[in-house]
């Protein structure tokens, strides 16, 4: 019996030690906690908000303070489902968007909104459809970059007292319905021919433009090349005409060198196989004349030169 008393006491009190040390371990995991960086965590005391953790080593109160999940202060994207809207000319849109948010305030975030990320999800959805359902297809689908920006200034306004900002928004596909999509297809297409026709027309109308201010250049400098050509011609033939003259005048020809050249170029004249009726200038018969006349006028004179028989003397008879 006296072996069992003793060994009674020694177990119980082995039990005690392990006891408190757990208890002790147990203290000190719930008394230290490290939050990581960039997360924050919020501390309730007895129920109420405490402080905000920041990144680090942080001691606690055990079983007095209790630290609520962790919060991602870093920029988050999400992506939503494609939403339904309708234009301003009733036509159902799908869009899809895409919202780039960050957590500023975790006391906020934590406190002030059930689930921050449903609530933008719901607050984009609605002003998505306020937005987009006071314009058109045709603006709805060339205005993405005003669309965002007036996204992005509801939401960012909207969730300030969340404890969130909102960066951008962007909308990642606007999908009209098939039969407006075929009909904008088949208007497009309409469209890439027009322009193709209008092209080609353009493209002749200055190939004709060209070929005729080609043709144009060309025929005035062909006319400029006629003119100049004509000018030395004319130049050249006057003064060989006047070199001619020069030399004749030089010369002093007479009558009698002007009426055999006048007989040498006849023959030529009338060797044209193309003439058949010439006329002879009145200069040629004058020379002909001189020339003539030059001729009986020497043989006058050489008559005239002869012994003539004086008058009442009688020849004497043989």
């Amino acid at each position: 019996m006296s072996d069992l008393d003793n060994l009674i006491p020694t177990t119980v009190a082995w039990l005690l030690a392990i006891a408190v040390f757990i208890f002790v371990l147990v203290v000190l995991v719930r008394s230290i906690r490290i939050i990581p960086q960039a997360s924050a965590g919020i501390v309730e005391r007895l129920g109420r908000y405490h402080k905000t953790l920041s990144p680090g080593l942080n001691l606690l109160v055990p079983f007095v303070d209790r630290l609520r999940p962790l919060i991602d202060m870093r920029e988050q994207v999400v992506s939503f489902p494609p939403q339904p809207v309708i234009t301003e000319d009733n036509l159902v849109v799908s869009i899809d968007t895409v919202v780039y948010f960050q957590v500023t305030d975790a006391r906020a975030a934590t406190y002030e909104i059930a689930n921050y990320l449903g609530a933008v999800e719901q607050l984009t959805t609605t002003t998505l459809r306020n937005v987009v359902g006071g314009l058109n297809l045709e603006e709805a689908l060339t205005s993405r970059d005003n669309i965002n920006g007036q996204l992005r200034l509801v939401l960012d306004e909207a969730t300030g007292k969340w404890g969130i900002r909102v960066g951008r928004v962007e909308l990642k596909a606007i999908d009209p319905p098939h039969s407006i999509q075929d009909s904008m297809e088949k208007q497009m297409r309409a469209e890439r021919d027009r322009r193709a026709l209008i092209l080609t027309a353009e493209g002749t109308k200055q190939s004709a433009i060209l070929t005729a201010e080609g043709q144009r250049q060309a025929e005035i400098l062909k006319a400029e090349g006629d003119k100049q050509a004509a000018v030395l011609r004319a130049q050249g033939e006057a003064e060989a005409i006047q070199t001619v003259f020069d030399a004749i005048h030089i010369g002093n020809p007479d009558d009698k060198l002007l009426a055999y050249q006048y007989l040498q170029t006849l023959p030529k004249i009338a060797d044209s196989a193309s003439s058949k009726l010439w006329i002879i200038p009145s200069e040629f018969t004058e020379a002909l004349k001189g020339l003539s006349g030059s001729f009986l006028g020497g043989a006058a004179g050489a008559t005239s030169d002869a012994p003539r028989p004086r008058q009442g003397v009688e020849p004497p008879v043989p």
